[in-house]
């Protein structure tokens, strides 16, 4: 019995159950499988022996030395080759997990950031090769680094094969996606699907002329959804999906899997069958790469999220993006009022022990404002008025603001809006460096570090957006681009400017002062014990609406991790905390049980035994 057979053979069962509950197919079933043997005899003994390690150690990617990067490969070096030769930059970061936002063959240019599709099993020619990803993969293994791809599972470009097939009337391609002969159904549907892109991309359903039909396309209209109600389309991506991990790609991030199924007469998120897709495909890599792990791009209510993780015996993804405790961030910055991102952290730390979040400040897309409305209503918030403050905030429109980005897709209807922006540029260092003042940029980076130190502290772990980490700013010469200015989000899709990262060795400067805090941050964060994956987190009440505390224990050893939301001195209090401690970002003694927080300071503080 080969390694293949013995992993099935504890997991046939089940996917054999949800497979033919789903499909009822079991001539499609036995293709499935036929196409896992296939892929798991091409894998390389590299890669296989990595599948074994990461079987023997299932929590590698809970390490406490876990920092991830997000980047575009063409505007952090120019292609494959060149983010290849840039990896002792990623190195000298601390850097263990490499995300590449989409590389696979696009349309140029109306492709939404890489996430319309020609061909999933083709990186894009403008970046590289097959050849090229793979030798990347295999130069990052050697650094400790684990590859992150992009997998668009919801939809191809109009321009992907099988559309081009559909369109010219083969039935086999137009039953892959969802499609219409009259706009009944489509119209009937369109009045419980929310809009993803209500101002630049509304409805969710074209009428295509070649086809005579009504095409579903719930994000732009150059990409169809999958009709996922046919097997056919399920084995052909998990098949491709699976061919990507054999170029080495570690973690598959898969993106708008809430979309996955869809239903006449509901919002056509998170049905029931999205969930059997997904312990699908998690029992498929668990057989044919087990050195793989899945995150969820599921960008939902906080309450929609643990799904998706599935249970402790029957899990989906290994790990899901924490965007609501991002926005929660962001408004507790704006606000200096940290309760409702002490709220969402309590209902995170409620959840299973198996459920693990990537935090971020800022990924490729916008912040949306996506807050516990409910919550918030009881300390007095009212959710559209404070849903306009924060979006008028960032963009500096509000009297008073430090900020500078810009609204993305407002919705004259609801009045929603979300936000774009760099981490510098909306903490106030732009603003700074704009009106020459020296102050206002300290307290911009100081901003910067504290809200990356929190990222750091709380469970889960940290992934930083390229740029971020010398304090890169908005690039606004998107709005003489033709192909680029209907997007806000390009603000802060912008080429990594090298000479500004060569000044991270130049004392003084913006890019000095913020790579050393993030590097004393992430290097204390690898050493330390409370940061291993059996530490737990709490937070805990430190008398003040300004200031958020957390407690990080494992085994004897103790952390107590402080940050001041206010640009004023704040005092804090926390209740049975006694005892001696250590503030390890500057050596000195510490207490715990009460103190005073210079403007945007953050502590962490080690208990002295």
């Amino acid at each position: 019995m080969n390694e293949l057979e013995r992993r099935l053979a504890v997991r046939q069962d089940e996917l054999d159950w949800l497979y033919m509950e789903l499909y009822g197919d079991r001539a499609r079933l036995d293709e499935l499988k036929a196409m896992m043997s296939q892929v798991w005899r091409a894998r390389s003994q590299a890669l296989r022996r990595l599948d074994k390690k990461r079987e023997a150690q299932p929590d590698w990617f809970r390490a406490g030395k876990m920092l991830g990067v997000t980047m575009y490969p063409g505007l952090f070096a120019g292609d494959l080759k060149g983010v290849e030769e840039r990896l002792g930059y990623l190195k000298e970061q601390g850097i263990t997990y490499v995300h590449l936002m989409p590389l696979l063959k696009m349309p140029h240019p109306d492709n939404d950031g890489g996430y319309a599709v020609e061909d999933f099993d083709q990186v894009d020619p403008a970046l590289g090769t097959n050849e090229d990803l793979s030798a990347l993969a295999a130069a990052m293994r050697r650094r400790g680094m684990s590859l992150c791809l992009d997998f668009v599972i919801n939809h191809t470009a109009d321009t992907h094969e099988w559309a081009m097939r559909a369109k010219a009337g083969e039935r086999e391609y137009i039953d892959r996606y969802i499609c219409f002969d009259s706009p009944d159904i489509p119209r009937e549907m369109e009045k419980t699907i929310p809009d993803v892109f209500p101002e630049t991309a509304p409805g969710s359903f074209i009428y295509v002329e070649e086809m005579g039909k009504y095409v579903c396309s719930s994000f732009h209209p150059y990409q169809w959804d999958l009709n996922y109600r046919n097997p056919a389309v399920f084995n052909d991506m998990v098949g491709s999906m699976l061919r990507l991990t054999n170029l080495g790609v570690e973690v598959l991030r898969i993106d708008a899997v809430p979309y996955l199924w869809k239903e006449l007469g509901t919002t056509c998120r998170n049905l029931p069958q999205v969930h059997t897709i997904m312990r699908m495909i998690r029992l498929i890599t668990e057989c044919v790469c087990p050195g793989v792990i899945l995150k969820g791009e599921v960008v939902m209510a906080p309450r929609e999220l643990a799904p998706y993780f599935g249970t402790a015996d029957k899990p989906e993804c290994h790990l899901l993006y924490n965007a609501s405790t991002m926005a929660a961030q962001w408004s507790a910055l704006a606000s200096a009022d940290v309760r409702q991102l002490k709220r969402q952290l309590d209902d995170l730390h409620a959840l299973p022990a198996h459920c693990c979040f990537v935090n971020y400040l800022r990924c490729h897309d916008d912040i949306g404002w996506g807050l516990n409305e409910e919550y918030g209503k009881t300390i007095g918030i009212d959710p559209l008025a404070h849903k306009k403050y924060l979006y008028e905030f960032f963009e500096g429109s509000f009297p008073g603001s430090f900020a500078r980005g810009e609204r993305y897709n407002y919705n004259p209807a609801t009045q929603d809006a979300r936000t774009c922006g760099t981490i510098a540029s909306l903490c106030g260092i732009e603003k700074g460096l704009y009106e020459g003042d020296e102050s206002q940029v300290a307290l911009g980076v100081q901003r910067d570090l504290m809200m990356h130190a929190l990222i750091m502290c709380m469970g889960g772990f940290p992934m930083l957006s390229s740029g971020d980490e010398i304090g890169q700013l908005n690039g606004y010469g998107y709005h003489e681009d033709p192909d680029l200015r209907e997007d806000s989000r390009n603000l802060h899709r912008t080429r990594f400017n090298w000479e500004k990262a060569a000044l991270r060795t130049q004392a003084g400067t913006v890019q000095q002062r913020i790579w050393d805090g993030l590097r004393r941050l992430e290097q204390l964060r690898a050493a330390h014990p409370c940061f291993g994956p059996e530490s737990s987190v709490t937070t805990w009440d430190a008398h003040s609406r300004r200031v958020l505390a957390l407690v990080r224990r494992t085994g004897e050893a103790e952390l107590v991790c402080l940050f001041n939301f206010a640009g004023i001195p704040k005092s804090y209090a926390l209740d049975a905390m006694e005892g001696e401690f250590t503030d390890l970002i500057d050596g000195e003694a510490a207490s715990c049980s009460a103190g005073v927080l210079e403007p945007y300071q953050y502590r962490l503080c080690e208990r002295v035994r």
